[in-house]
Protein backbone atom coordinates (compact mmCIF):
# COMPACT_ATOMS: atom_id res chain seq x y z
CA UNK A 1 0.00 0.00 0.00
CA UNK A 2 3.02 2.32 -0.17
CA UNK A 3 1.58 4.23 -3.14
CA UNK A 4 -1.69 4.89 -1.27
CA UNK A 5 0.05 7.58 0.72
CA UNK A 6 -2.01 10.74 0.32
CA UNK A 7 -3.67 12.85 3.00
CA UNK A 8 -6.99 13.86 1.50
CA UNK A 9 -8.80 16.23 3.87
CA UNK A 10 -8.60 17.74 7.34
CA UNK A 11 -11.17 19.44 9.53
CA UNK A 12 -9.43 22.04 11.68
CA UNK A 13 -12.37 22.20 14.09
CA UNK A 14 -12.94 18.52 14.87
CA UNK A 15 -9.41 17.29 14.11
CA UNK A 16 -10.71 14.67 11.66
CA UNK A 17 -8.09 13.59 9.13
CA UNK A 18 -9.04 11.62 6.01
CA UNK A 19 -6.08 9.78 4.55
CA UNK A 20 -5.13 6.74 2.51
CA UNK A 21 -4.03 3.59 4.30
CA UNK A 22 -0.37 3.80 3.26
CA UNK A 23 0.26 7.15 4.93
CA UNK A 24 2.97 6.88 7.58
CA UNK A 25 2.28 8.02 11.12
CA UNK A 26 5.58 9.92 10.91
CA UNK A 27 4.20 11.95 8.00
CA UNK A 28 0.96 12.71 9.86
CA UNK A 29 2.97 14.03 12.82
CA UNK A 30 5.25 16.03 10.54
CA UNK A 31 2.28 17.67 8.83
CA UNK A 32 0.04 18.34 11.81
CA UNK A 33 2.19 18.79 14.91
CA UNK A 34 3.23 22.30 13.76
CA UNK A 35 -0.53 23.05 13.47
CA UNK A 36 -1.22 21.91 17.03
CA UNK A 37 -2.46 18.35 16.48
CA UNK A 38 -1.09 14.95 17.55
CA UNK A 39 -2.25 11.30 17.21
CA UNK A 40 -4.87 10.47 19.84
CA UNK A 41 -3.24 7.05 20.29
CA UNK A 42 0.21 6.04 19.12
CA UNK A 43 2.29 2.85 19.32
CA UNK A 44 5.98 2.87 20.24
CA UNK A 45 7.16 3.69 16.71
CA UNK A 46 6.05 6.29 14.18
CA UNK A 47 7.23 4.17 11.24
CA UNK A 48 3.87 2.44 10.79
CA UNK A 49 1.06 3.03 8.33
CA UNK A 50 -2.45 4.24 9.04
CA UNK A 51 -3.88 0.99 7.65
CA UNK A 52 -1.54 -1.08 9.79
CA UNK A 53 -2.52 0.83 12.91
CA UNK A 54 -6.19 0.11 12.21
CA UNK A 55 -5.61 -3.55 11.34
CA UNK A 56 -3.68 -4.11 14.58
CA UNK A 57 -5.88 -1.68 16.56
CA UNK A 58 -2.70 -0.40 18.16
CA UNK A 59 -2.55 0.82 21.74
CA UNK A 60 -0.34 3.35 23.46
CA UNK A 61 0.67 4.64 26.86
CA UNK A 62 -2.80 6.12 27.36
CA UNK A 63 -4.94 2.99 26.95
CA UNK A 64 -5.96 3.06 30.61
CA UNK A 65 -7.73 6.36 29.89
CA UNK A 66 -8.49 6.54 26.16
CA UNK A 67 -8.51 2.97 24.88
CA UNK A 68 -7.02 1.81 21.59
CA UNK A 69 -6.61 3.51 18.21
CA UNK A 70 -9.95 2.14 17.00
CA UNK A 71 -11.76 4.47 19.39
CA UNK A 72 -10.63 7.37 17.19
CA UNK A 73 -11.46 5.85 13.80
CA UNK A 74 -14.69 7.37 12.39
CA UNK A 75 -14.92 5.31 9.20
CA UNK A 76 -12.91 3.13 6.85
CA UNK A 77 -13.22 2.12 3.19
CA UNK A 78 -12.53 -1.60 2.72
CA UNK A 79 -12.11 -3.45 -0.58
CA UNK A 80 -13.79 -6.84 -0.20
CA UNK A 81 -13.43 -10.18 -2.01
CA UNK A 82 -15.54 -9.10 -5.02
CA UNK A 83 -13.47 -5.96 -5.59
CA UNK A 84 -16.22 -3.65 -4.38
CA UNK A 85 -15.42 -1.02 -1.77
CA UNK A 86 -17.53 -0.98 1.39
CA UNK A 87 -17.82 2.23 3.41
CA UNK A 88 -17.78 1.09 7.06
CA UNK A 89 -18.48 2.86 10.34
CA UNK A 90 -20.25 2.27 13.62
CA UNK A 91 -23.52 3.01 11.79
CA UNK A 92 -22.88 1.65 8.29
CA UNK A 93 -21.64 -1.89 7.59
CA UNK A 94 -21.04 -2.04 11.32
CA UNK A 95 -20.03 -5.71 11.49
CA UNK A 96 -17.30 -5.34 8.85
CA UNK A 97 -16.06 -2.19 10.61
CA UNK A 98 -15.80 -3.99 13.95
CA UNK A 99 -14.02 -7.02 12.52
CA UNK A 100 -11.60 -4.89 10.49
CA UNK A 101 -10.40 -2.84 13.47
CA UNK A 102 -8.02 -5.37 14.99
CA UNK A 103 -8.59 -7.93 12.23
CA UNK A 104 -4.93 -8.00 11.16
CA UNK A 105 -5.77 -7.25 7.52
CA UNK A 106 -7.81 -10.44 7.12
CA UNK A 107 -11.18 -8.79 6.39
CA UNK A 108 -10.19 -7.00 3.17
CA UNK A 109 -7.92 -4.22 1.98
CA UNK A 110 -8.16 -0.98 3.92
CA UNK A 111 -7.99 1.82 1.34
CA UNK A 112 -8.65 4.98 3.33
CA UNK A 113 -9.91 6.08 6.72
CA UNK A 114 -11.08 9.03 8.78
CA UNK A 115 -9.37 9.37 12.16
CA UNK A 116 -9.46 12.02 14.88
CA UNK A 117 -6.34 13.83 16.05
CA UNK A 118 -5.77 15.40 19.47
CA UNK A 119 -5.36 19.19 19.91
CA UNK A 120 -2.21 20.14 21.84
CA UNK A 121 -0.61 23.44 22.88
CA UNK A 122 3.05 22.42 22.61
CA UNK A 123 5.34 19.71 21.32
CA UNK A 124 6.68 18.99 24.80
CA UNK A 125 5.76 16.35 27.37
CA UNK A 126 5.91 16.95 31.10
CA UNK A 127 7.43 13.66 32.24
CA UNK A 128 7.58 12.34 35.77
CA UNK A 129 9.91 9.42 36.50
CA UNK A 130 9.38 7.22 39.55
CA UNK A 131 11.61 4.37 40.68
CA UNK A 132 9.97 1.15 41.85
CA UNK A 133 12.24 -1.32 43.73
CA UNK A 134 10.22 -4.38 42.67
CA UNK A 135 7.20 -5.53 40.66
CA UNK A 136 4.66 -4.99 43.44
CA UNK A 137 5.81 -1.39 43.81
CA UNK A 138 5.62 -0.90 40.04
CA UNK A 139 2.04 -2.18 39.90
CA UNK A 140 1.07 0.02 42.84
CA UNK A 141 2.62 3.06 41.14
CA UNK A 142 0.72 2.38 37.90
CA UNK A 143 -2.52 1.89 39.81
CA UNK A 144 -1.97 5.20 41.59
CA UNK A 145 -1.36 6.87 38.21
CA UNK A 146 -4.78 6.16 36.70
CA UNK A 147 -5.38 9.89 36.26
CA UNK A 148 -2.15 10.44 34.31
CA UNK A 149 -2.66 10.78 30.56
CA UNK A 150 0.30 8.56 29.76
CA UNK A 151 1.94 5.87 31.88
CA UNK A 152 4.46 3.13 31.15
CA UNK A 153 7.07 1.15 33.06
CA UNK A 154 10.47 -0.03 31.88
CA UNK A 155 11.16 -3.27 33.73
CA UNK A 156 14.49 -4.85 34.65
CA UNK A 157 13.57 -8.44 33.92
CA UNK A 158 17.07 -9.68 34.78
CA UNK A 159 16.62 -8.83 38.45
CA UNK A 160 15.53 -11.49 40.94
CA UNK A 161 14.28 -12.19 44.47
CA UNK A 162 13.39 -9.00 46.36
CA UNK A 163 14.32 -6.91 43.31
CA UNK A 164 12.24 -8.95 40.85
CA UNK A 165 10.62 -6.62 38.36
CA UNK A 166 12.19 -3.40 39.62
CA UNK A 167 11.10 -0.65 37.29
CA UNK A 168 11.20 2.93 36.14
CA UNK A 169 7.70 4.39 35.87
CA UNK A 170 7.30 7.19 33.32
CA UNK A 171 4.17 9.35 33.54
CA UNK A 172 3.42 12.03 30.98
CA UNK A 173 1.18 14.99 30.20
CA UNK A 174 1.14 17.25 27.16
CA UNK A 175 2.86 20.41 28.34
CA UNK A 176 0.88 23.66 28.27
CA UNK A 177 2.32 26.99 27.18
CA UNK A 178 2.67 28.03 30.81
CA UNK A 179 4.97 25.04 31.39
CA UNK A 180 7.54 26.34 28.89
CA UNK A 181 10.35 28.81 29.25
CA UNK A 182 9.70 32.23 27.62
CA UNK A 183 11.99 31.43 24.68
CA UNK A 184 10.23 28.11 24.07
CA UNK A 185 6.78 29.73 24.04
CA UNK A 186 7.69 31.65 20.88
CA UNK A 187 7.92 28.34 18.99
CA UNK A 188 6.03 25.84 21.19
CA UNK A 189 6.01 23.03 18.63
CA UNK A 190 9.69 23.34 17.74
CA UNK A 191 11.53 20.84 19.95
CA UNK A 192 14.75 20.96 17.94
CA UNK A 193 16.34 18.57 15.51
CA UNK A 194 16.77 15.11 16.97
CA UNK A 195 20.05 13.38 16.22
CA UNK A 196 19.70 10.03 14.49
CA UNK A 197 22.09 7.17 15.06
CA UNK A 198 22.53 4.10 12.91
CA UNK A 199 23.83 0.62 13.69
CA UNK A 200 26.24 0.09 10.77
CA UNK A 201 26.56 -3.69 11.00
CA UNK A 202 25.16 -6.79 12.65
CA UNK A 203 26.64 -7.18 16.11
CA UNK A 204 28.29 -10.50 17.04
CA UNK A 205 25.62 -12.68 18.61
CA UNK A 206 27.84 -13.57 21.59
CA UNK A 207 27.55 -9.96 22.82
CA UNK A 208 23.86 -10.49 23.56
CA UNK A 209 23.78 -12.63 26.67
CA UNK A 210 22.40 -12.58 30.20
CA UNK A 211 25.56 -10.98 31.60
CA UNK A 212 25.53 -7.99 29.23
CA UNK A 213 21.77 -7.67 29.76
CA UNK A 214 22.27 -7.58 33.53
CA UNK A 215 24.89 -4.84 33.28
CA UNK A 216 22.78 -2.82 30.85
CA UNK A 217 19.66 -3.10 33.01
CA UNK A 218 21.54 -2.15 36.19
CA UNK A 219 23.02 0.89 34.48
CA UNK A 220 19.67 1.91 32.98
CA UNK A 221 17.88 1.60 36.33
CA UNK A 222 20.62 3.51 38.14
CA UNK A 223 20.59 6.27 35.52
CA UNK A 224 16.81 6.47 35.66
CA UNK A 225 16.92 6.79 39.43
CA UNK A 226 19.37 9.69 39.16
CA UNK A 227 17.00 11.46 36.78
CA UNK A 228 13.84 10.75 38.78
CA UNK A 229 11.42 13.64 39.14
CA UNK A 230 9.64 15.94 36.71
CA UNK A 231 11.17 17.41 33.56
CA UNK A 232 10.20 18.49 30.07
CA UNK A 233 11.08 16.12 27.24
CA UNK A 234 10.33 16.43 23.54
CA UNK A 235 7.47 14.40 22.05
CA UNK A 236 9.83 12.25 19.95
CA UNK A 237 11.92 11.11 22.91
CA UNK A 238 8.88 10.35 25.04
CA UNK A 239 6.87 8.35 22.52
CA UNK A 240 9.50 6.96 20.15
CA UNK A 241 12.89 6.53 21.88
CA UNK A 242 13.97 3.62 19.66
CA UNK A 243 13.18 5.48 16.43
CA UNK A 244 16.32 7.56 17.01
CA UNK A 245 18.44 4.44 16.44
CA UNK A 246 18.13 3.36 12.82
CA UNK A 247 18.46 -0.39 12.22
CA UNK A 248 18.51 -0.96 15.98
CA UNK A 249 17.48 -4.58 15.37
CA UNK A 250 21.06 -5.21 14.19
CA UNK A 251 22.14 -5.05 17.83
CA UNK A 252 20.75 -8.60 18.10
CA UNK A 253 23.03 -9.90 15.34
CA UNK A 254 22.20 -11.63 12.05
CA UNK A 255 19.55 -13.85 13.60
CA UNK A 256 17.59 -10.86 14.81
CA UNK A 257 15.11 -10.95 17.67
CA UNK A 258 11.65 -12.21 18.56
CA UNK A 259 9.00 -10.35 20.50
CA UNK A 260 6.60 -11.52 23.15
CA UNK A 261 3.61 -9.52 24.33
CA UNK A 262 0.69 -10.66 26.41
CA UNK A 263 -2.10 -9.12 28.44
CA UNK A 264 -3.37 -10.55 31.71
CA UNK A 265 -6.79 -9.82 33.23
CA UNK A 266 -6.63 -7.44 36.16
CA UNK A 267 -7.41 -9.97 38.91
CA UNK A 268 -4.73 -12.38 37.68
CA UNK A 269 -2.16 -9.76 36.66
CA UNK A 270 -0.04 -9.62 39.80
CA UNK A 271 0.39 -13.40 40.13
CA UNK A 272 0.82 -13.86 36.39
CA UNK A 273 3.44 -11.12 36.07
CA UNK A 274 5.40 -12.55 38.99
CA UNK A 275 5.40 -15.97 37.32
CA UNK A 276 6.45 -14.55 33.94
CA UNK A 277 9.30 -12.41 35.25
CA UNK A 278 10.51 -15.15 37.59
CA UNK A 279 10.71 -17.56 34.63
CA UNK A 280 12.67 -15.05 32.54
CA UNK A 281 15.05 -14.28 35.40
CA UNK A 282 15.74 -17.95 36.09
CA UNK A 283 16.14 -18.81 32.40
CA UNK A 284 18.95 -16.29 32.04
CA UNK A 285 17.77 -15.23 28.57
CA UNK A 286 18.77 -11.70 27.66
CA UNK A 287 16.05 -9.07 27.30
CA UNK A 288 17.14 -5.46 26.99
CA UNK A 289 13.65 -4.07 26.49
CA UNK A 290 10.79 -5.07 28.79
CA UNK A 291 7.77 -2.80 29.03
CA UNK A 292 4.75 -2.93 31.34
CA UNK A 293 1.54 -0.96 30.78
CA UNK A 294 -1.86 -0.76 32.43
CA UNK A 295 -4.83 -1.33 30.10
CA UNK A 296 -8.30 0.07 30.63
CA UNK A 297 -11.68 -1.11 29.36
CA UNK A 298 -11.83 -2.47 25.82
CA UNK A 299 -14.88 -3.49 23.80
CA UNK A 300 -14.00 -5.00 20.44
CA UNK A 301 -14.47 -8.05 18.27
CA UNK A 302 -10.87 -9.21 17.96
CA UNK A 303 -8.54 -6.51 19.31
CA UNK A 304 -5.76 -7.40 21.72
CA UNK A 305 -6.33 -5.28 24.86
CA UNK A 306 -8.41 -6.16 27.89
CA UNK A 307 -8.54 -4.45 31.27
CA UNK A 308 -5.39 -5.54 33.08
CA UNK A 309 -1.64 -5.43 32.48
CA UNK A 310 0.34 -5.98 29.31
CA UNK A 311 3.97 -7.11 29.32
CA UNK A 312 6.20 -6.86 26.24
CA UNK A 313 9.69 -8.34 25.91
CA UNK A 314 12.33 -8.68 23.19
CA UNK A 315 14.60 -11.73 23.06
CA UNK A 316 17.46 -12.72 20.73
CA UNK A 317 16.20 -15.19 18.15
CA UNK A 318 17.64 -18.54 19.19
CA UNK A 319 16.44 -21.91 20.41
CA UNK A 320 16.84 -21.01 24.07
CA UNK A 321 14.60 -17.97 23.71
CA UNK A 322 11.97 -19.91 21.78
CA UNK A 323 11.87 -22.61 24.46
CA UNK A 324 11.43 -19.94 27.12
CA UNK A 325 8.62 -18.29 25.18
CA UNK A 326 6.78 -21.59 24.92
CA UNK A 327 6.95 -21.82 28.70
CA UNK A 328 5.73 -18.23 28.99
CA UNK A 329 2.78 -19.07 26.73
CA UNK A 330 1.60 -21.66 29.24
CA UNK A 331 1.83 -19.19 32.12
CA UNK A 332 -0.26 -16.65 30.20
CA UNK A 333 -2.93 -19.24 29.36
CA UNK A 334 -3.01 -20.46 32.97
CA UNK A 335 -3.74 -16.90 34.13
CA UNK A 336 -6.45 -16.19 31.54
CA UNK A 337 -4.35 -13.95 29.31
CA UNK A 338 -3.95 -13.60 25.57
CA UNK A 339 -1.33 -12.52 23.02
CA UNK A 340 -0.71 -9.55 20.71
CA UNK A 341 -0.82 -10.74 17.11
CA UNK A 342 1.07 -7.66 15.91
CA UNK A 343 4.12 -8.85 17.88
CA UNK A 344 3.76 -12.58 17.17
CA UNK A 345 6.06 -14.53 14.86
CA UNK A 346 6.16 -17.98 16.48
CA UNK A 347 2.98 -18.84 18.37
CA UNK A 348 1.08 -22.02 17.48
CA UNK A 349 -2.55 -22.25 16.42
CA UNK A 350 -3.32 -24.33 19.50
CA UNK A 351 -1.85 -21.67 21.80
CA UNK A 352 -3.96 -18.97 20.18
CA UNK A 353 -7.12 -21.07 20.40
CA UNK A 354 -6.54 -21.79 24.10
CA UNK A 355 -5.86 -18.15 24.94
CA UNK A 356 -8.56 -16.42 22.91
CA UNK A 357 -12.00 -17.96 22.47
CA UNK A 358 -12.93 -15.17 20.05
CA UNK A 359 -10.82 -16.98 17.47
CA UNK A 360 -13.71 -19.37 16.77
CA UNK A 361 -16.07 -16.53 15.82
CA UNK A 362 -13.38 -14.82 13.76
CA UNK A 363 -12.74 -17.97 11.72
CA UNK A 364 -16.47 -18.57 11.27
CA UNK A 365 -16.89 -15.04 9.94
CA UNK A 366 -14.00 -15.48 7.49
CA UNK A 367 -15.38 -18.81 6.24
CA UNK A 368 -18.93 -17.53 5.91
CA UNK A 369 -17.96 -14.43 3.93
CA UNK A 370 -15.37 -16.13 1.72
CA UNK A 371 -12.60 -13.95 3.14
CA UNK A 372 -10.47 -16.95 4.09
CA UNK A 373 -10.10 -17.94 0.44
CA UNK A 374 -8.98 -14.47 -0.65
CA UNK A 375 -7.17 -12.76 2.20
CA UNK A 376 -4.40 -14.66 3.93
CA UNK A 377 -1.03 -14.01 5.52
CA UNK A 378 1.84 -16.14 6.71
CA UNK A 379 0.56 -15.55 10.22
CA UNK A 380 -3.06 -16.46 9.42
CA UNK A 381 -1.92 -19.74 7.86
CA UNK A 382 0.28 -20.59 10.86
CA UNK A 383 -2.48 -19.73 13.34
CA UNK A 384 -5.30 -21.38 11.29
CA UNK A 385 -7.20 -18.10 10.98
Amino acid sequence: MKHFNRMLAFDGVTGQLIAEAGVLLADIISAFLPRGWFPSVTPGTKFVTLGGMIAADVHGKNHHRDGSFGNFVDWIDVMCTDGNVQHCSRDENKELFEWTVGGMGLTGIILRAAVRLLPIETGWIKQKTITAPNLDAAISALEDAQNATYSVAWVDCQSAKSKLGRSLIMLGEHAQLDDLEPAQREKPYDTGEKRMFSIPLDMPSFLINSLTAQYFNRLYYWRGGRNAGVKLVDWDSFFYPLDAILDWNRIYGRRGFVQFQCVLPLKQSRDGLHALLDSVSKAGVASFLTVLKRFGEQKSRFSFPMIGYTLAMDFPANRRSLNLMTALDKIVIRHGGRFYLAKDSRMTADTLAQSDRRTVDFVKMRNKTGLKDNFQSAQSERLAL
